[in-house]
């Protein structure tokens, strides 16, 4: 097992509404010392939740994705709030995002993206026995909700709006977890 680098110091030199800029100054077992650079997320990480309607259909949402300049298909997504636990984090964001609550939440895993440089860890759960609740959300526009089956989910990977590599993650470890291959 390696050991990890001494921190020397870490330095906050960039802040904004969503992320922090910390640059990390870092000396590894063998003397080399090297300065990284890394985006601080939020402290309470974010849900991704797998919303199944029945055993075959997920609600995936279109909404505008800013990093990319377009509307992206994927699954229902947002902060955890300070104490709150992610499978209720994942209750409201779907009460937000889809008009659905869910009887059965389960934590799925969790997952990291770009752990090079971005501190971020996303909890992936699965919402089930649907039923139909909105709460008011923070979108800037109603979300599209788009039914898909997982078992097309080959052709849901074809869609030229479907790329975020979460959503991609989650949907094939639902589709094995249910046998829905």
């Amino acid at each position: 097992m390696q050991k990890k680098p001494e921190v020397l110091s870490t330095t906050m030199i960039a802040s904004t509404r969503l992320f922090k800029v910390e640059q990390l100054d870092l000396r590894f077992s063998n003397g080399v010392e090297v300065s990284y650079e890394r985006l601080i997320g939020s402290p309470h990480g974010a849900v991704l939740i797998v919303p199944m309607l029945d055993a075959d259909t997920v609600l995936l949402v279109r909404e505008y994705a800013a990093g990319v300049d377009r509307y992206e298909l994927t699954l229902p997504k947002g902060r955890i709030e300070a104490g709150e636990p992610p499978v209720e984090a994942a209750n409201r964001e779907i009460m937000e995002e889809i008009g659905y609550g869910a009887e059965q939440l389960t934590h799925v895993t969790s997952l990291t993206l770009a752990p090079g440089y971005l501190g971020h860890t996303t909890h992936i759960v699965l919402a089930e026995r649907l039923y139909e609740k909105r709460m008011e959300g923070d979108e800037p526009e109603e979300l599209e909700v788009v039914p898909w089956k997982l078992s097309q989910l080959d052709q849901l990977l074809q869609h030229e709006e479907c790329t975020e590599a979460r959503t991609i993650a989650a949907l094939f470890l639902i589709r094995e977890r249910t046998n829905n291959v």
